[in-house]
């Protein structure tokens, strides 16, 4: 499922205040329940909640090539593991300074100890096979 875009200053900044903080390396993520959760879910085709994402990347990170980098890894990195958090959130990740020249397998470690910090992860149930 793709995920929904924060456009709103506003949700950023109630993120930040108000929301749980997890801090790596190469970034920050911040979770807030999504009080339009219930909203999203009824617009929603597939009738599920859904979390909504915000990156943010400074100007001191680099220039826009390597701004853009970061995004992109940060962004691939949350939807490999997108199906197994929790849904009904905010979610903003911003990146810091640490993380130009960074491979993306160890952004991908960093946010997943971050969601498991914030206590994001679903607990899925292993799958059985059949036989």
């Amino acid at each position: 499922m793709k995920e929904t875009a924060i456009r709103e200053n506003h949700l950023y900044n109630k993120a930040y205040t108000r929301g749980k903080r997890a801090v790596g390396k190469c970034v920050a993520v911040y979770v807030l329940k999504d009080l339009a959760a219930k909203r999203l879910k009824k617009a929603n085709p597939e009738g599920e909640y859904i979390n909504r994402l915000g990156i943010t990347v400074s100007k001191k990170i680099g220039g826009a090539v390597e701004r853009n980098r970061a995004k992109r890894i940060i962004r691939a990195a949350y939807r490999a593991h997108a199906d197994k958090l929790r849904r009904g959130n905010l979610i903003v990740i911003s990146a810091r300074a640490a993380i130009s020249g960074k491979k993306s397998g160890d952004i991908e470690v960093e946010l997943l100890k971050a969601f498991r910090e914030l206590g994001l992860m679903a607990e899925i149930p292993p799958k059985t096979e059949e036989k």
